[in-house]
């Protein structure tokens, strides 16, 4: 990896064309990839959650944190068996955190780190890159808590990129490259911030 190849202004270039970063599966190549489909998470009515994980909320077992533990969190999204989470993205990652673009929105319980979501804010768009939990539930009602936030800072897009079971049960929805591409744009037309 060289330096400009992937400098900050070419990252947020990148990501705002709908592109997204990833390793191969030994971690040696870094590239950018691109999707005819990609997944949302909605902000609307549309979210939705089990009904199990709203009793855990309704019990506080968690508390919320941004950018608490930034590095904590890349490193739990990255463990496992086989990860595109390399040694040189989860440089990038830290670059762009130190930025402001690059955060973890994070559930503790006590001084425990019980999940998190990692993910890039750019304008109205925060593109979710990974995932992560500790604890049961944890990263579950990081999600909940999350939308909540996204929700209050007026931001237009959340981005999940590839869908799985998991997130379904959340409300998530597949769009094609045109409406994520037209989306993208009227989410990068808002000058949202994410955290003071």
């Amino acid at each position: 990896m060289t330096q400009t190849q992937y400098d900050i202004p070419t990252i947020l270039n990148g990501y705002a064309q709908g592109l997204f970063l990833m390793a191969d599966d030994d971690g040696k190549n870094l590239g950018w990839y691109s999707s005819r489909e990609r997944t949302l998470i909605p902000l609307d009515d549309r979210f939705r959650y089990p009904t199990s994980l709203r009793r855990v909320l309704n019990q506080n077992r968690f508390t919320v944190a941004i950018n608490r533990d930034f590095g904590a969190v890349v490193e739990g999204c990255a463990d496992r068996d086989v990860t595109w989470i390399s040694a040189d993205l989860k440089e990038l990652y830290w670059q762009l955190h130190q930025a402001g673009y690059a955060h973890s929105f994070e559930t503790w319980q006590g001084n425990a780190l019980a999940g998190g979501i990692l993910g890039i804010a750019i304008g109205g768009a925060f593109i979710g890159e990974s995932m992560f939990f500790n604890i049961p539930e944890g990263s579950k009602a990081a999600m909940v808590k999350l939308v909540d936030h996204l929700r209050s800072r007026q931001f237009h897009l959340f981005d999940a990129q590839m869908m799985n079971p998991h997130l379904a049960r959340f409300g998530a929805y597949v769009v094609g490259k045109r409406e994520y591409d037209r989306l993208l744009k009227q989410a990068l037309s808002r000058n949202c911030i994410f955290c003071p």
